[in-house]
C-alpha cells in the first residue's frame, strides 16, 4: 500500500518494466515516474540492450552499461536493492526459434507464472524486444498470463504517415532487435498494446518546462535533467540542434499501466482502435493478418495527465 497525500492507495497491478537504461534518457524519466506510482508493484527492471550500431553505445555491453545506469537512478531515489533488477542479452535473438536466454528472460517466466496473486502482470518495453521474445519463446504459457505494452514500431496504414526524412530503416526500437519483434507479430498470441512511433513522438515536453519543473525537484530532478543535457551535448558536437524540446517517448508505460481509470480499470483517457495483429516483414513494415487476434494500437495519449501526474509527484517526492 502506497498514500498520495491523504489517499491511501493499493496496487492493481504488476509491472516488470524492459528499457535501454543505456541510450536515450526518456527511460530514466520513465521509471522514476513509474516507481512513484502506488498503484503498480514494479516487479522487476530489466536493462536491455541497443543496436550494435547506436550511437549512445556501441560497445557490445550497453545490457551491462544499462543495468549500470539504472543503478545510479535507483541510488538517487534511495531504492537501491528495493526493486529486483535483472540485465538482458547483450545481443539480438538469431531467428524465430532461438531465444537468447538470460537472467531478464528467467524473470519474465518466472513472474508470469506466479500462482499467487491476482494482480494482472503488465510486461513493459521501451527499447528492443528481445528478453520479452526469448521469454515467449522460452514458455509459451505465459502469452495468457500478461499484456504487453510496447513502445516503438511504425505507423501503421491508414492510420499515420511516417516523420519527414525518417528513411526507410525501422523505427528505432523495433531496429534494436527485428527478429524479436517479428516474433511478437508473426508468431506469438500475447495481448499487445502498441504505441507506435507517431504516437510515441506526441510525448513531447519543452526544456522549459523541465528546467521549471524537474531540475528543482531535488536530486532526482538534477539527474534528469543532466542526464538529458548530456544529449544535447553529444548531438550538439554532431552540429545538429533538438531545439527547445524533448520527446519522453517511454512515458506512455506509466500512463497504460498506472494512470488507469478508478471503475472498470483501463487507460480510458487516451483513445486506441484494435486491428488484427498483422505479419511482419524483415524491413518491420506490416502485412497481411497473422490469424493470432487484435491488438491495441494507440491512436492518441493524454499528455496533460500523464507529464502533470509526473511534475506533481516528483515534487512531492523532493
Amino acid at each position: 500500500m502506497g498514500r498520495i497525500g491523504k489517499f491511501e492507495v493499493e496496487p492493481r497491478a504488476r509491472v516488470i518494466i524492459d528499457n535501454d537504461f543505456a541510450g536515450d534518457p526518456d527511460d530514466l524519466f520513465q521509471t522514476a515516474h513509474h516507481l512513484l506510482c502506488p498503484s503498480v508493484e514494479i516487479r522487476g527492471i530489466i536493462g536491455s540492450h541497443l543496436s550494435e550500431s547506436d550511437p549512445f553505445d556501441h560497445s557490445g555491453k550497453s545490457a551491462e552499461h544499462a543495468v549500470r545506469r539504472l543503478g545510479e537512478l535507483l541510488r538517487t531515489m534511495g531504492m537501491d536493492g528495493k526493486v529486483p533488477v535483472h540485465r538482458g542479452a547483450e545481443k539480438a535473438i538469431e531467428g524465430l526459434t532461438k531465444p537468447r536466454e538470460s537472467a531478464a528472460a528467467e524473470a519474465i517466466v518466472s513472474e508470469a507464472l506466479r500462482e499467487d496473486t491476482k494482480l494482472p502482470l503488465y510486461v513493459v518495453c521501451g527499447g528492443g524486444l528481445t528478453d520479452l521474445a526469448s521469454a515467449l519463446m522460452m514458455d509459451g504459457r505465459i502469452a495468457e498470463r500478461m499484456t504487453v505494452v510496447w513502445i516503438g514500431g511504425m505507423e501503421h496504414p491508414g492510420l499515420a504517415l511516417p516523420p519527414p526524412n525518417s528513411g526507410s530503416e525501422p523505427e528505432y526500437n523495433l531496429n534494436i532487435d527485428v527478429e524479436a519483434g517479428r516474433y511478437l507479430f508473426n508468431e506469438s498470441s500475447v495481448p499487445l498494446w502498441q504505441v507506435p512511433r507517431n504516437i510515441y513522438r506526441q510525448a513531447m515536453v519543452s526544456l522549459a518546462e523541465l528546467e521549471a519543473r524537474v531540475r528543482p525537484c531535488g536530486e532526482v530532478g538534477r539527474f534528469l535533467c543532466d542526464a538529458l543535457e548530456g544529449v544535447t551535448s553529444m548531438v550538439g558536437k554532431l552540429g545538429m540542434s533538438l531545439g527547445e524540446t524533448y520527446i519522453l517517448g517511454d512515458s506512455p508505460l506509466v500512463l497504460l499501466t498506472a494512470l488507469q481509470s478508478p471503475f472498470q480499470p483501463d487507460p480510458s483517457s487516451s483513445d486506441y482502435v484494435l486491428r488484427e495483429r498483422p505479419t511482419m516483414g524483415p524491413g518491420g513494415l506490416y502485412g497481411l493478418p497473422s490469424g493470432r487476434g487484435q491488438i491495441r494500437v494507440y491512436t492518441r495519449i493524454d499528455t496533460r495527465l500523464m507529464f502533470e501526474d509526473f511534475f506533481t509527484k516528483l515534487r512531492a517526492f523532493a
